[in-house]
């Protein structure tokens, strides 16, 4: 390489802006800053107030944060499946006049008092969840409304009751107790608000409802159409809002005991003001319990701080009603910008150069001349299967391939006319293998690997595997798991063609061209995962070689084949086997002549492999040009090719004009048959092959024929 071109490509592939643009991606942005402006301001007071942080403030700041947080609690819950709650202060103030009313005048005992509040709070917030879940009102007005009403009727409440409430004290340990004891000096309510945010953080990350409540918040429409009971969902989220409001609101009375008629005046301010300072996007759809409790714990800083420093009441609603306006702006300028702010600075593309590809028009000769051998390649499932990005064959000849609708299709034997749905898994499955007990082992994409027993009960895999110490993102979770292949001694290997990138994204990854993959391998026997290779170019297919001690593995935007030893003397080295492709590799497998198959998913174009070596230029693009007028590698023509151990072409298959099967993501030889898969077909071909073993079994021939 010329030393220009070397300058240059060191100077993209450590551009200062990949580093920005990873601080500024979504994990970042939606976790770290409210955490880091929570540091900022316990900082900023802690300088300026003498003892800010001393235990005694940390104290009352924890009784305060668990009596606001669990209003937080339940208005972000309404947040992130798509509504608000304005009536959360006017909520507050019942449910602090019933329990002391029960407690003081009526003479309850304290567990009857607790239920009652609780159920008085579920009422409450069961009027907004009706007229805004069932009714379909505005959630804005409606709550608006019920503010007025609730906060007027508390109004009326007190003008009668407040005296008898105010002259009753009864000396009751247990209800103390909730306001004002603690258990090993941590305080009561500090402790219960533990417990219920480590449920709310399981019910919302690992439960069904709560997935449903998120779903609903990032699209209503879509939720209803996948089959979630959307409209009884957002009444539930209001209902939850009301208990957890009148948790709070017992936990005041029991320490305050008062009635007063500023109670949870502004309390709407505060607890909204929390939920956008910990990152809960109003828009819905996004947050979580840890979120929550950030931006509580940053607003009673606030807070506390300007009320030690003998700021007015009116000076502090000022301060968080402005400190609001602030959030909601960013949050809802981000949210519309976040794609085109992130795309300038996150997508950053590095130098890469390939040779002139070989030649492939007919009449120029070489080892890649088109043909039109697969114009009359036979279909399977015409119509009636959606993007097969990779087919297989089980030993007793069944047909199985994947669909964009979360799928796995069996056609079965012997004519294939016959499809069934073998297993549901809800993300698109990309490459599959059997193992020797004929479990089906998918990579499904953005969900990981996945194994499908052959009653078609599905079971997680692994979903992640060891984080690269130098990535300041986590890249742990696997984001493009894309194809596989099993050793002899049940260790797979399969490749991710993306930490970066999200499936739908992959080609901003080829606008990159950054060595963005990496190799992965899983061990069945003691369910282990590891990385074994890093920095690679959309690595894509993988086939374990004939000498059983190396694989052999697609970068699909370095146009190249390349070998990796995982035992024997070269074990941990890697060596290239095909370093010029005309287009760009996917799948590989095994051959019945001892050859391999490589399906070519499209076919290299000047413009881009010009653009490859113009980083600048690409840079340019991502900033002025909308994302569906960018260079994207060229998938609308492919081909399959056989190839040997030592990279050398032995055959080209060809569907000349793109009829028939103008994109071929996979191939797979069996019983004398190519079956051929592409992403974007739908369709499965089946092609005749001349002179090919009729017997011949992938796995079968691998392992030795199983009954």
């Amino acid at each position: 390489m010329p030393m220009r071109d070397t300058l240059t490509s060191l100077r993209y592939r450590y551009w200062p802006d990949h580093l920005l643009g990873e601080i500024l991606s979504k994990r970042w942005t939606e976790t770290a800053i409210p955490v880091i402006l929570l540091l900022i301001v316990g900082f900023a007071f802690s300088r300026s107030i003498d003892n800010f942080l001393s235990p005694a403030s940390l104290a009352d700041t924890a009784r305060q944060a668990g009596e606001i947080g669990f209003i937080a609690l339940g208005l972000a819950l309404v947040v992130i499946v798509g509504g608000i709650d304005l009536s959360v202060g006017s909520i507050f103030a019942l449910t602090d006049f019933c329990a002391l009313y029960l407690l003081d005048v009526a003479g309850w005992p304290v567990p009857a008092v607790v239920v009652a509040t609780l159920l008085c709070g579920a009422l409450l917030g069961a009027v907004n969840g009706i007229l805004v879940g069932y009714l379909r009102l505005r959630a804005f007005i409606t709550t608006l409304i019920t503010l007025i009403i609730y906060r007027s009727a508390y109004d009326l409440l007190i003008q009668r009751y407040s005296n008898a409430i105010a002259s009753a004290f009864p000396d009751i340990p247990s209800w103390d107790f909730i306001g004002g004891g603690s258990i090993f000096g941590i305080p009561t309510v500090a402790l219960a608000y533990i417990v219920i945010a480590v449920f709310g953080h399981i019910f919302m990350t690992r439960l069904r409802p709560g997935w449903h409540i998120t779903a609903i918040g990032g699209s209503r429409r879509s939720a209803y159409n996948s089959g979630i009971p959307v409209r009884r969902t957002i009444a539930l989220c209001y209902v939850a809002s009301g208990v957890l409001t009148s948790i709070g609101a017992l936990f005041f009375a029991s320490r305050l005991g008062t009635v007063g008629g500023d109670i949870g005046v502004g309390l709407e301010v505060i607890v909204l003001t929390a939920t956008v300072l910990g990152g809960i996007t109003l828009g819905g759809g996004k947050g979580s319990v840890a979120k929550s409790a950030v931006g509580v714990l940053i607003v009673l800083l606030i807070t506390n701080g300007l009320t030690t420093m003998n700021a007015r009441g009116g000076v502090n609603r000022m301060a968080l009603a402005g400190i609001l306006l602030v959030a909601a702006m960013v949050d809802i300028r981000w949210q519309k910008n976040r794609t085109r702010i992130i795309s300038k600075v996150y997508v950053a593309p590095t130098y890469h150069a390939l040779p002139p590809p070989p030649p492939t028009e007919i009449g120029q000769g070489g080892p890649f001349e088109q043909n039109d051998k697969l114009r009359h390649v036979e279909s399977i499932g015409l119509g009636r299967i959606e993007a097969p990005e990779d087919v297989i064959l089980d030993r007793h000849d069944n047909l199985y391939a994947g669909s964009r609708h979360g799928d796995i299709m069996r056609f079965l034997a012997p004519d294939y006319q016959k499809m069934e749905v073998f297993a549901h898994i809800g993300g698109q499955p990309l490459g599959m293998a059997f193992d020797r007990e004929d479990n089906l082992y998918a990579c499904i994409g953005g969900m990981g690997l996945y194994r499908i027993k052959p009653d078609g009960t599905v079971e997680k895999a692994t979903d992640e595997t060891n984080r690269s110490l130098r990535s300041v993102n986590d890249d742990s979770r696997l984001r493009l798991a894309d194809d596989l292949d099993i050793t002899d001694d049940g260790l797979i290997f399969f490749s991710e063609a993306t930490v970066r990138y999200e499936m739908d994204e992959w080609p901003i990854d080829g606008l990159e061209a950054r060595g963005n993959g990496r190799i992965i391998s899983y061990d069945t026997k003691t369910g282990t995962t590891r990385t074994e290779l890093r920095g690679l170019k959309f690595p894509n297919g993988i086939c374990v070689a004939s000498d059983g001690q190396s694989i052999l593995f697609a970068e699909t935007f370095g146009c190249s084949i390349k070998r990796y030893w995982f035992a024997g003397p070269k074990k941990g080295a890697v060596e290239v086997v095909m370093d010029n492709l005309p287009g760009y590799p996917d799948n590989i497998n095994l051959a019945s002549d001892g050859n391999y198959w490589l399906a070519l998913v499209g076919m290299r174009s000047p413009s881009l492999d010009l653009a490859w070596k113009m980083p600048g230029f690409r840079r340019r693009m991502a900033k002025r040009v909308p994302v569906d007028e960018w260079l994207f590698p060229n998938i609308n023509t492919g081909c399959v090719v056989k190839f040997n151990e030592q990279g050398r072409i032995v055959e080209s298959f060809w569907d000349l004009h793109g009829e028939n099967h103008p994109m071929i993501t996979s191939m797979r030889e069996h019983r004398g048959y190519l079956y051929l898969g592409g992403i974007l077909n739908n369709r499965i071909g089946r092609y005749k092959l001349d002179n090919a073993d009729p017997t011949f079994v992938q796995y079968d021939k691998r392992w030795g024929k199983l009954s």
